[in-house]
């Protein structure tokens, strides 16, 4: 069994990594000085080119800030005792799902109940 200190540990280090690969991505997305010549359409299919790049930019950037704030609020819970029970029901989380994913805030039954309830709000 995996100790709580040691999976604050491995948030600790994600919430780095998260940090570090979001900044990564918007020094990436900063716009670029060069231009494509030679073809008729060059303007208008760099247009489109770099339209789907940030649109793919933007989806991961979203991505690593959802993963980032569901570290951030795990680090929140183990600094105020809390980490490791359930946001909805106040159960404890079980160990094997926490050791798989250290930011879980929900235990199995509330997850699937709420992933339920969007499938059916569609």
């Amino acid at each position: 069994m995996i100790e709580s200190a040691e999976l604050y540990e491995r948030l600790k280090k994600e919430k780095a990594d998260l940090s570090e690969r979001l900044e990564h991505s918007r020094a990436l997305g900063q716009p670029s000085a060069e231009r494509k010549e030679g073809s008729p359409f060059g303007k208008r299919e760099e247009g489109a080119d770099e339209a789907l790049e940030l649109e793919k930019r933007l989806v991961l950037e979203q991505r690593l800030i959802e993963s980032l704030n569901d570290v951030e609020h795990a680090l929140q819970k183990y600094e105020a005792g809390t980490y490791g029970l359930c946001d909805a029901c106040g159960q404890p989380i079980e160990p094997a799902r926490l050791e798989a994913m250290p930011q879980a805030s929900l235990c199995l039954i509330c997850k699937s109940s709420r992933a339920k309830d969007a499938k059916t709000a569609r």
